[in-house]
């Protein structure tokens, strides 16, 4: 019978002891993985489109594939970062398949609800202070609009830059570019950020 993860109060296992159990048969094991990275394949397919349910869609089918073509996983990048790139793939071609309904930003809008109707999940409070709230709120409206100027090539890099936290290396990896093609876009898209009259009307953020 396969081993599981460890019990409680043990040092967790690295994402590498964990695939192996994964593909032995252990649930367990393959629930952790799940559980782990979750959060950042949700962030990482809503902020590709922009709309709940359609970021849920993504990432239900990303990791269906990602679990069930373990056998895939050839360990040369790291697990999330493979993950990521599944789960990225399968919001972008589910944005193509509606785009009529894709919006492609990037930003939880508080809760709200945006132009389009769209509901956004929260994102947590870091303070109490209701004026420094608000500005985020405004902020990441502003983003939303900006980066909805940005190809989706150029998006794409920058969510997973931002968002996910890879490398240049890793997302040159996952976008099959060279690593000087991945700071070029990042450099662009924050030329682009930084102009954008949307960014702009907010004003001095300091």
């Amino acid at each position: 019978m396969p081993e599981g993860p460890s019990p409680a109060g043990e040092a967790a296992p690295d994402d590498e002891t964990l695939v192996r159990l994964a593909r032995q048969g252990s649930r367990p094991a393959s629930e952790e993985l799940f559980h782990r990275h979750r959060g950042v394949a949700y962030r990482v397919a809503y902020r590709l489109l922009g709309n709940e349910q359609d970021a849920l869609d993504a990432v239900q089918d990303g990791m269906f594939k990602a679990f069930s073509g373990l056998a895939d996983f050839d360990g040369r990048s790291g697990f999330r970062t493979w993950l990521v790139r599944v789960v990225s793939n399968a919001a972008i071609d589910l944005g193509r398949k509606r785009s009529r309904r894709a919006v492609f930003g990037v930003g939880l809008g508080g809760g709200q609800g945006d132009e389009r109707g769209n509901h956004r999940p929260p994102e947590p409070s870091t303070d109490d202070d209701p004026a420094r709230g608000l500005h985020r709120q405004d902020l990441r409206r502003a983003l939303d609009l900006a980066l909805g100027r940005l190809s989706p090539t150029v998006r794409t890099t920058f969510v997973l830059f931002a968002e996910a936290g890879l490398s240049y290396k890793e997302i040159a990896e996952i976008q099959g570019v060279p690593i000087g093609t991945v700071m070029s876009r990042l450099h662009y898209a924050r030329q682009k950020l930084q102009t954008a009259p949307e960014i702009q009307s907010l004003g001095d953020l300091a």
